[in-house]
């Protein structure tokens, strides 16, 4: 339903962020990138009074391969993923982002996961534009293809599902068909494409193939992208002054005189670097608050060696202050 040239929900998007919060809140960090691909892709629906003069119209970003070779429209390239045409294409495409988004971005650190979903979604859209300009060159697939308008952030999906399923060997359901997790993408790719007219046949195709793409991509590079060494730097410069404030409670408590009359004393707890993403975390945590990478045994140690001393310099402490004064 839309008011004013906005839409209000029918029902199925509270029920989208009662699952979304309850999600996040049994993990022990908070996937960002994938938080923040479901509230943009939700805003851009929703489209509330302070974006919709701001937005372009559907009409205007529909994924056309002919009027992006004719006119050069870049912004039905770029922005025709985050638009969907329905309450119910919407939340189904979102219910499978926060599924997979949660999965890679946990394992992958945020900056390479939203590195991936950059690239995946350029390579998806690409390849989709050249598979209707081949079909039309090649074999007079005009309006099938060429002229087809699309949106929608399935192709990324298909996508994400190929990286997910590369390495698994276990088998997987897909709509009631049991079949090798690694080809699980093209049995939805054909089921889908079966049982559910008006879907993008060559948004899918390009989306898998792009998966395909990226994983090749990667494996025959060494080290991080460029791209995610871009986006590191990026976030690392908003995230100084945050790590400027924690520093400066950090020092207070350590160099605080704590408690007295209490049967404990509470020792400040020691810092440790995460290895993955350099974000210098409290003692009391087991995982990295930034990106959710689980701390090493050599950080646990060193952590327990550092509260150790603590105890017996203080233990040292109170028996000298006995003899002093006794």
């Amino acid at each position: 339903m839309e008011r004013g040239g906005r839409r209000v929900s029918r029902g199925m998007l509270p029920l989208l962020a009662i699952h979304a919060l309850n999600e996040y809140h049994r993990l022990p960090s908070k996937p960002p990138v994938t938080a923040g691909l479901l509230v943009t892709n939700t805003l851009i629906y929703l489209r509330p009074a302070f974006l919709d003069s701001i937005l372009p119209s559907i009409d205007q970003v529909w994924f056309n391969p002919h009027l992006i070779f004719k006119y050069g429209d870049l912004k039905r390239f770029f922005l025709s993923p985050f638009y969907h045409v329905g309450e119910s294409h919407l939340v189904y495409n979102m219910m499978s982002l926060l599924w997979k988004g949660i999965q890679l971005e946990m394992s992958m650190g945020s900056a390479e996961f939203a590195s991936m979903v950059l690239a995946l979604l350029g390579m998806s859209q690409g390849i989709t534009l050249l598979l209707a300009k081949s079909l039309l060159l090649f074999f007079d697939f005009e309006r099938t293809y060429y002229y087809e308008y699309a949106a929608g952030f399935s192709g990324v999906l298909f996508a994400m599902k190929v990286v997910l399923n590369s390495r698994m060997e276990n088998y997987t359901n897909v709509h009631g068909l049991i079949v090798p997790s690694r080809y699980a993408a093209w049995a939805e790719l054909i089921l889908i494409q079966m049982f559910v007219p008006g879907v993008s046949f060559l948004g899918h195709l390009g989306g898998i193939l792009a998966g395909i793409l990226y994983l090749k991509l990667k494996a025959g590079y060494s080290g991080p992208d460029p791209l995610t060494t871009i986006i590191r730097g990026v976030t690392g410069v908003f995230k100084w002054p945050l790590r400027f404030v924690q520093s400066l409670f950090r020092r207070q408590r350590i160099s605080g005189r704590g408690t007295v009359g209490g049967s404990h004393t509470r020792i400040a707890p020691s810092i440790w670097r995460c290895q993955s993403c350099t974000f210098d975390n409290s003692g009391w945590l087991s995982v990295c608050e930034m990106c959710g990478t689980s701390r090493s045994d050599s950080d646990l140690s060193s952590h327990q060696l550092s509260h150790d001393s603590g105890v017996l310099s203080l233990e040292e402490i109170r028996r000298r202050r006995v003899e002093r004064f006794s």
